[in-house]
């Protein structure tokens, strides 16, 4: 018999803001910038993260992305 699996982050996220009634455009953007903040440490994932590079993706947006 097979363990069923917690949903993943992303799912878990898109659940909650479709429970808070957000848009759909801020459910995109969150989506998109959670995606991204994984990507640029490597995919790690954010639970093996914390404060340090919160700041790092904050100031690569800042100075990098724009």
């Amino acid at each position: 018999m097979e363990v069923p699996q917690s949903p993943k982050l992303l799912d878990r996220v898109r659940q909650a803001i479709r429970f808070r009634h957000l848009s759909p455009k801020t459910e995109k953007f969150y989506l998109y910038y959670i995606r991204d903040f994984i990507l640029f440490h490597q995919k790690h994932h954010p639970r093996e993260m914390g404060v340090p590079e919160v700041r790092v993706y904050l100031s690569h947006l800042a100075k990098d992305a724009f």
